[in-house]
């Protein structure tokens, strides 16, 4: 936690500078740790876990009461509709958006959560791929279903063979994706995925921390925290 005295702020290119990604497992007090150093460094709290985006399960996902919103500035919760898909890329690009409109500007900004693909594409950049319009999703679903992995694996090698050759037969998953991607946007997911993108936040100056409590310890928050779940109406979520 040391030299952490920096205050918020971007650097060249968007790069947020002095970020701070807290990251660690269910009920291990990462947020409570996010909200202690938003309130004494004057920072704001982005969510960086998948589930806690969406506009449903308030509960069962442990979304920021009132009064932790009330504590300090809370970015991307409860934001997208349970209908809308919502990928890692749509995610960085909300991100970008809050870099854009200058909120950590002069505040620090604090990453808290537990999707990984998050993190990573914070810091790391990611290849964005287009958009899959819903028809496209379910054609291929749809052959999958009709055909099988392997027959659509040989529908790929002839299609594109580069992306063909880098997977298994059986891998029906990725085999799709390939096959939607091209389908959707006339271009191989390969010449995507080479497409990175730039980091959102200044690594130099970031600090990254990984909350690893003791497992026993873990385990009783864990129940602790299944047991407030229910006594605030988790069941009629």
């Amino acid at each position: 936690m040391s030299g952490m005295e920096h205050s918020g702020g971007q650097a060249g290119k968007g790069r947020v500078k002095n970020a701070i990604l807290i990251a660690g497992p269910t009920a291990s007090g990462k947020s409570a740790l996010a909200l202690d150093l938003a309130e004494r460094r004057g920072g704001v709290i982005v969510n960086t876990d998948s589930m806690q985006g969406y506009s449903v399960l308030d509960v069962l996902t442990a979304r920021p009461e009132a009064t932790d919103l009330a504590r300090a500035p809370h970015f991307l919760y409860g934001h997208v509709h349970p209908a809308t898909p919502y990928s890692t890329g749509a995610w960085l690009r909300d991100v970008m958006k809050l870099i854009d409109d200058g909120t950590f500007s002069e505040r620090t900004a604090i990453f808290v959560g537990g999707t990984g693909l998050y993190f990573r594409a914070l810091a790391e950049g990611i290849s964005e791929m287009p958009d899959i319009p819903q028809r496209v999703r379910d054609r291929w679903r749809y052959e999958l279903k009709e055909q099988g992995a392997v027959k659509l694996h040989s529908l790929l090698l002839r299609e594109d063979s580069a992306a063909a050759m880098m997977l298994k037969p059986t891998d029906s998953q990725r085999i799709v994706r390939a096959l939607e991607v091209l389908d959707a946007s006339g271009r191989s997911i390969l010449e995507w995925q080479a497409e990175r993108g730039q980091p959102l936040i200044d690594r130099q100056s970031a600090h990254f921390l990984v909350i690893e409590p003791d497992r026993a310890a873990l385990v009783g928050r864990i129940d602790k925290r299944f047991d407030q779940m229910l006594d605030k109406g988790a069941l009629d979520e």
